[in-house]
């Protein structure tokens, strides 16, 4: 069975106004067993996260914005340890999603996200240096 081992513990080290979106610490190794990875996924205390990257689209946020925040940090570990390969990380971020709450047509529409748009970020490179 998926859970989450310890809580969240994050500080707020810059809050960019002009992007929508802060970057947080984590406080202490944050951890999750998957069983899509079948793993214990260790986000380490230090990491840092914008949990997740949604477009700041009007509809777009409202709908997926600040809705996954334990499953997108886990998201966020595994996209930048690449210690699973890139569909694994988006069936985690689903899963964790389930796990901490999150309905499943925004699981959904949060996984499609990734898989349709992730490739840039998978790679290194920022969503503001994305080209669409």
């Amino acid at each position: 069975m998926a859970y989450f081992l310890s809580k969240l513990e994050v500080t707020l080290i810059d809050n960019d106004a002009a992007q929508g979106r802060g970057e947080w610490s984590l406080d202490e190794d944050f951890i999750y067993q998957s069983d899509v990875a079948d793993r214990k996924i260790t986000a380490p205390k230090g990491f840092q996260t914008d949990f997740a990257s949604v477009p700041r689209l009007p509809i777009v946020f409202w709908l997926a914005g600040d809705t996954s925040t334990e499953a997108a940090v886990i998201h966020d570990w595994l996209y930048t340890s690449k210690i699973v390969p890139r569909r694994t990380a988006d069936a985690v971020l689903r899963e964790a999603g389930k796990v901490s709450g999150v309905p499943a047509w925004r699981r959904w529409m949060i996984w499609a996200g990734v898989r349709a748009f992730g490739a840039g970020p998978w790679n290194g490179k920022s969503w503001l240096d994305m080209r669409f």
